[in-house]
């Protein structure tokens, strides 16, 4: 048993070395293996989205203005994980402008960003930080936590259910070990326990990480991160929506 949690620590430290910038160290004689970390990158979306809403918290009590806030909630979400899932993003954007489907998978592995990825990482940016801004301070905490963590079991979802395109790359591996149980297991514990917003997030994940296997017949690495920006992105935005058609339904049917 103390082998078996020995290891599950190591798995979850390798995780957080790889999806943020946290500054652990290694031990040369102990080399990590990134087999199987995408189990915990809803754990570690939840602790991101707890520093964000921290930070959104502590920059309201300064006074800044609603944009300005979201801005920098964003702009913080993107340095805490080093522009990882971004840099997916903007790849995936310039190989789906790729009408030839054999080429796109060429395309994405550029590491230079096209036209296309950086109007779709614009894009994505500006959404968020609208609909962050858009929401109430007593709602947005929950919203930056369900859409980090959401976002990131919408990648779990993808590892596990469709297959790699690529004969290699870092994103091979992430689902080794990975029992499909799990997916669905934990899936149903954020259901249970989130909320009606888990709704918006449990739908929009998956439903980003299946559009993108539909338009490519299967993932990346480069597809992993950008279901995680995207599918944030329309949590978000969801969020906003839901809030205003709660407002008009008080409009509408007061009391």
């Amino acid at each position: 048993m103390a082998v078996r949690w020995r290891r599950e620590w190591e798995r979850l430290r390798a995780a957080l070395l790889f999806y943020t910038v946290l500054p652990l160290t290694v031990p040369p004689e102990q080399p990590l293996s990134f087999d199987g970390i995408a189990l915990y990158a809803p754990l570690i979306g939840i602790f991101l989205g707890i520093g964000l809403a921290s930070l959104d918290l502590g920059l309201t009590f300064l006074g800044l203005s609603e944009g300005l806030r979201a801005a920098l909630v964003v702009a913080m979400g993107l340095v805490l994980t080093g522009g990882l899932h971004w840099d997916g993003l903007m790849d995936t954007a310039d190989g789906l402008a790729v009408p030839d489907r054999e080429r796109r998978l060429a395309v994405m592995a550029d590491s230079r960003s096209g036209a296309y990825g950086v109007m779709m990482a614009l894009v994505v940016f500006a959404l968020k930080v609208g609909a962050i801004a858009d929401l109430e301070p007593q709602g947005r905490w929950l919203a930056l936590i369900h859409g980090a963590a959401w976002g990131r079991w919408g990648q779990l979802c993808a590892v596990r259910l469709y297959p790699y395109l690529r004969a290699e790359g870092k994103g091979r591996t992430l689902g080794v070990g990975i029992a499909n149980f799990w997916v669905w297991a934990l899936a149903g514990q954020g259901l249970a326990v989130g909320g009606a917003g888990s709704l918006i997030g449990f739908g929009t994940s998956w439903a980003v990480g299946y559009g993108l296997f539909r338009r490519l017949g299967g993932h990346t690495g480069d597809t992993y991160g950008a279901t995680v920006e995207l599918s944030e992105m329309f949590i978000f935005l969801g969020w906003a929506i839901a809030r205003r058609l709660e407002n008009l339904a008080h409009v509408w049917f007061p009391g």
